[in-house]
């Protein structure tokens, strides 16, 4: 889980410019860090492109924190 927080955190930071230090597990897309739908569209791009995968429309929905997008990370991938 640390290596894929790590990156995504670093994914995050660059995308929203803010700093990884302010993000969390429980870190919401949307409340926390001021996300907006075209933000999660390039944010989910960026995951895709880190780490190799195939995010389903259905299942962009359900990531709402950055702990849900860990957690989909590692069940699609071998990644911890």
């Amino acid at each position: 889980m640390f290596m894929v927080l790590e990156k995504l955190k670093k994914i995050i930071s660059e995308q929203f410019d803010i700093d990884e230090e302010n993000i969390t597990m429980d870190s919401s897309f949307q409340d926390d860090l001021n996300a907006d739908s075209l933000d999660l569209v390039e944010l989910i791009m960026a995951i895709e492109d880190e780490f190799d995968l195939e995010v389903d429309d259905d299942e962009v929905d359900k990531i709402k924190t950055v702990g849900d997008a860990v957690e989909y990370i590692q069940k699609t991938t071998d990644l911890e």
